[in-house]
Protein backbone atom coordinates (compact mmCIF):
# COMPACT_ATOMS: atom_id res chain seq x y z
CA UNK A 1 0.00 0.00 0.00
CA UNK A 2 1.41 3.30 -0.68
CA UNK A 3 1.91 5.82 1.20
CA UNK A 4 -1.09 8.16 -0.16
CA UNK A 5 -3.26 5.26 0.54
CA UNK A 6 -2.07 4.65 4.42
CA UNK A 7 -2.70 8.26 4.50
CA UNK A 8 -6.33 7.80 3.19
CA UNK A 9 -7.32 4.93 5.09
CA UNK A 10 -5.68 6.95 8.34
CA UNK A 11 -7.98 10.04 7.41
CA UNK A 12 -11.36 7.33 6.66
CA UNK A 13 -10.24 5.98 10.42
CA UNK A 14 -10.41 9.53 11.73
CA UNK A 15 -13.52 10.92 10.47
CA UNK A 16 -15.14 7.70 12.29
CA UNK A 17 -13.51 8.06 15.58
CA UNK A 18 -14.11 11.92 15.27
CA UNK A 19 -10.16 12.35 16.21
CA UNK A 20 -10.49 16.13 15.37
CA UNK A 21 -6.35 16.67 15.84
CA UNK A 22 -5.60 13.73 13.35
CA UNK A 23 -8.22 14.75 10.99
CA UNK A 24 -6.66 18.54 10.51
CA UNK A 25 -3.54 16.90 10.25
CA UNK A 26 -4.50 14.46 7.52
CA UNK A 27 -6.39 16.57 5.52
CA UNK A 28 -3.87 19.01 5.35
CA UNK A 29 -1.37 16.24 4.34
CA UNK A 30 -3.59 14.93 1.60
CA UNK A 31 -4.23 18.84 0.77
CA UNK A 32 -0.58 19.15 -0.10
CA UNK A 33 0.56 15.69 -1.60
CA UNK A 34 -2.95 16.41 -4.20
CA UNK A 35 -1.12 20.27 -4.73
CA UNK A 36 2.03 18.87 -5.15
CA UNK A 37 0.57 16.22 -7.92
CA UNK A 38 -0.95 19.32 -9.42
CA UNK A 39 1.69 21.62 -9.67
CA UNK A 40 4.32 19.41 -11.77
CA UNK A 41 0.72 18.69 -14.04
CA UNK A 42 1.60 14.87 -13.61
CA UNK A 43 -1.13 12.39 -14.08
CA UNK A 44 0.78 9.62 -12.00
CA UNK A 45 0.99 9.17 -8.59
CA UNK A 46 3.61 10.82 -6.99
CA UNK A 47 7.32 8.81 -6.03
CA UNK A 48 7.45 8.04 -2.66
CA UNK A 49 10.62 9.79 -1.56
CA UNK A 50 8.44 13.11 -3.09
CA UNK A 51 5.52 11.90 -0.64
CA UNK A 52 8.03 11.84 2.02
CA UNK A 53 9.58 15.17 1.88
CA UNK A 54 5.97 16.57 1.59
CA UNK A 55 5.30 14.57 4.79
CA UNK A 56 8.63 15.74 6.47
CA UNK A 57 7.92 19.40 5.44
CA UNK A 58 4.20 19.21 7.38
CA UNK A 59 6.27 18.09 10.29
CA UNK A 60 8.75 20.66 10.01
CA UNK A 61 6.12 23.51 9.69
CA UNK A 62 4.28 22.50 12.92
CA UNK A 63 7.29 22.38 15.10
CA UNK A 64 8.48 25.59 13.42
CA UNK A 65 4.72 27.12 14.44
CA UNK A 66 4.53 25.73 17.86
CA UNK A 67 8.32 26.89 18.89
CA UNK A 68 7.36 30.32 17.74
CA UNK A 69 3.82 29.68 19.82
CA UNK A 70 5.84 28.85 22.61
CA UNK A 71 8.28 31.46 22.45
CA UNK A 72 5.73 34.11 22.60
CA UNK A 73 3.71 32.22 25.42
CA UNK A 74 1.26 30.71 23.63
CA UNK A 75 1.06 27.21 24.93
CA UNK A 76 -2.58 26.40 23.80
CA UNK A 77 -1.40 27.04 20.38
CA UNK A 78 1.53 25.02 20.78
CA UNK A 79 0.15 22.03 22.01
CA UNK A 80 -2.25 21.18 18.56
CA UNK A 81 0.67 22.02 16.31
CA UNK A 82 2.89 19.36 18.15
CA UNK A 83 -0.26 17.05 18.11
CA UNK A 84 -0.31 17.21 14.73
CA UNK A 85 3.13 16.57 13.87
CA UNK A 86 2.64 13.67 16.20
CA UNK A 87 0.00 12.16 13.90
CA UNK A 88 1.70 12.85 10.27
CA UNK A 89 5.14 11.89 11.68
CA UNK A 90 3.78 8.58 12.44
CA UNK A 91 3.78 7.89 8.61
CA UNK A 92 7.43 9.08 7.80
CA UNK A 93 10.36 6.17 8.49
CA UNK A 94 11.91 5.68 12.02
CA UNK A 95 14.50 8.42 12.10
CA UNK A 96 18.05 7.88 11.90
CA UNK A 97 20.21 9.06 15.03
CA UNK A 98 23.26 11.06 15.17
CA UNK A 99 25.36 8.82 15.14
CA UNK A 100 23.99 6.90 12.02
CA UNK A 101 24.03 9.43 10.06
CA UNK A 102 27.56 10.73 10.89
CA UNK A 103 28.61 7.37 9.80
CA UNK A 104 26.96 8.05 6.05
CA UNK A 105 28.21 11.78 5.74
CA UNK A 106 31.76 9.86 6.68
CA UNK A 107 30.91 7.21 3.94
CA UNK A 108 30.18 10.33 1.66
CA UNK A 109 33.03 11.82 2.21
CA UNK A 110 35.41 9.17 1.51
CA UNK A 111 33.30 8.17 -1.65
CA UNK A 112 33.52 11.90 -2.90
CA UNK A 113 37.40 12.51 -1.86
CA UNK A 114 35.61 16.48 -0.43
CA UNK A 115 38.20 18.07 1.59
CA UNK A 116 36.41 21.18 2.42
CA UNK A 117 33.40 23.92 2.97
CA UNK A 118 33.30 24.13 -0.97
CA UNK A 119 32.38 20.34 -1.72
CA UNK A 120 29.77 21.08 1.41
CA UNK A 121 26.59 20.71 -1.34
CA UNK A 122 28.30 17.77 -3.27
CA UNK A 123 28.21 15.81 -0.13
CA UNK A 124 25.20 16.95 1.23
CA UNK A 125 23.47 15.80 -1.71
CA UNK A 126 24.61 12.54 -1.60
CA UNK A 127 23.95 12.29 2.22
CA UNK A 128 19.96 13.15 1.44
CA UNK A 129 19.98 10.50 -1.25
CA UNK A 130 21.29 7.94 0.97
CA UNK A 131 19.14 9.03 4.04
CA UNK A 132 16.38 9.70 1.96
CA UNK A 133 13.43 11.01 4.79
CA UNK A 134 14.99 9.44 7.33
CA UNK A 135 17.18 12.40 8.81
CA UNK A 136 16.13 15.78 8.79
CA UNK A 137 18.11 18.74 7.00
CA UNK A 138 19.50 20.73 9.84
CA UNK A 139 21.27 17.41 11.35
CA UNK A 140 22.70 16.71 8.07
CA UNK A 141 23.99 19.97 7.78
CA UNK A 142 25.24 20.59 11.21
CA UNK A 143 27.32 17.11 10.84
CA UNK A 144 28.52 17.60 7.18
CA UNK A 145 29.64 21.31 8.50
CA UNK A 146 31.74 19.50 11.65
CA UNK A 147 33.24 16.98 9.39
CA UNK A 148 34.07 19.40 6.87
CA UNK A 149 35.86 22.08 9.04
Amino acid sequence: MSLSQNIMTALKEAMKSKNTVALTALRAVKSAILLAQTESGAKEELTEEQELKILQKQVKQRKDSAAIFVEQGREDLAAPELAEAEVIAQFLPEAMTEEEVAKVVEEMIAKTGAEGMKDMGKVMGMVNKAVAGRADGKTISTIVKAKLA
